[in-house]
């Protein structure tokens, strides 16, 4: 697998910037519009967000980043405000992470107990680290989706559009 630290920086520097365009697209809806039902695969835009950050948060405890999260996927975070300041937070210790890995860093097993599953699983340290990046942009997607339906302006998501000098956060 070619998973690198110039990978790794791209990716949380495009989450980073895809977060930051949520929490601008979120500001322009009610929290009722965030919490509204939506026949989404979980509901709505805000569960959906929340379930996101409690992924990320997970991954991040399993590959040796920070600590898992406690609660619920979905009701994570109670308010759409302190999703937006948890997202950032998150994001930013995400991107540090990535900006000082080294190559030896992502060599390994990742080994865990899925509660869900209710069973162990290994895999290799970079591929899980794919696995982060892609939940994450695939879960993003369902949030574009709902964004438009709710009126909403979505964000711009081709990462050919990323800007290559920031702002991410």
């Amino acid at each position: 697998m070619l998973v690198t630290r110039d990978y790794c920086v791209t990716m949380a520097r495009y989450n980073a910037w895809q977060n930051k365009q949520l929490r601008t697209a979120f500001d322009t809806l009610s929290e009722a519009e965030l919490r509204k039902e939506r026949k989404a695969f979980f509901g709505s835009i805000f569960r959906t967000a929340n379930h996101i950050l409690w992924a990320d948060r997970m991954w991040m405890a399993r590959l040796g980043v920070g600590e898992a999260p406690d609660g619920d996927h979905l009701t994570l975070t109670p308010t759409p405000a302190v999703w937006a300041g948890e997202r950032f937070k998150t994001d930013a210790r995400l991107l540090h992470w990535a900006e000082h890995l080294h190559a030896v860093d992502l060599k390994g097993d990742v080994n865990w107990h899925s509660v869900m599953a209710d069973r162990d699983f290994s895999n290799p340290f970079d591929l899980c680290v794919m696995h982060l990046f892609n939940h994450q942009t695939h879960h993003r997607g369902q949030i574009h989706a709902m964004l438009t339906d709710a009126g909403a302006k979505a964000p711009v998501t081709d990462i050919l559009f990323m800007p290559e000098d920031g702002p991410w956060l």
